[in-house]
C-alpha cells in the first residue's frame, strides 16, 4: 500500500503542478525566454520560445478570451488529480481510475502526432509533449501492477 500511495501522490502532484502552470503562461514563457537568453541555449530553442512568448503576449493583449481555453486545460488537470483520490483510498476497488490514467497517457502520443503538425508545432517539441505521457505512464504502470498484487493477496 505504501508504494501504491507514494506513486499515486507523485502522479497527483504532477497533475496539479501541470494544471497550476497552465494559468500564468504569459509570465512563465516570458521568464523562460529571459533565462534562455542568458544561457548558452540552442538557437532553435531560443527562437521557438521567443515565438511562443510573443504569440501568447499578442493573443492575451488582443484576444484575452483565448486564454480561457488554457484555463479549462488547467482545471481539467486539477479535476483529474482529484479523481486519483479514489485509488489512493481504495486501490483495488478504484483500479479503473489508474487504467483511465494509463489510457490518457498513451493517448497523448497520437494527439501530439495529429495536432502538432496541424498547429505548426516543431517535431522536436512534439517529442517533449509526448514525453509527458510516457513519463506519466511509468508511475501508473507501477501502481497498476502493485494493485493487481494487492488484489491477489486480499481477494484470493
Amino acid at each position: 500500500m505504501r508504494t501504491i500511495r507514494f506513486w499515486l501522490v507523485l502522479f497527483m502532484i504532477g497533475l496539479v503542478a501541470s494544471g497550476l502552470t497552465a494559468f500564468p503562461l504569459e509570465t512563465e514563457t516570458r521568464w523562460l525566454a529571459a533565462v534562455l537568453h542568458t544561457l548558452p541555449a540552442p538557437d532553435f530553442l531560443v527562437t521557438w520560445i521567443d515565438h511562443v512568448t510573443e504569440g501568447i503576449r499578442v493573443t492575451n493583449r488582443d484576444y484575452p478570451f483565448m486564454a480561457y481555453g488554457t484555463d479549462w486545460l488547467a482545471f481539467a488537470h486539477l479535476v483529474i488529480a482529484v479523481a486519483f483520490w479514489g485509488p489512493l483510498r481504495d486501490p483495488v476497488r478504484n483500479i479503473w481510475v489508474v487504467q483511465f490514467g494509463m489510457i490518457a497517457c498513451v493517448a497523448i502520443v497520437p494527439l501530439t502526432l495529429i495536432c502538432g503538425p496541424i498547429r505548426g508545432i516543431p517535431g522536436w517539441w512534439q517529442l517533449v509533449d509526448m514525453s509527458f505521457g510516457i513519463l506519466g505512464l511509468v508511475p501508473l504502470i507501477i501502481v497498476h501492477r502493485r494493485i493487481r498484487t494487492l488484489e491477489r493477496l486480499t481477494h484470493p
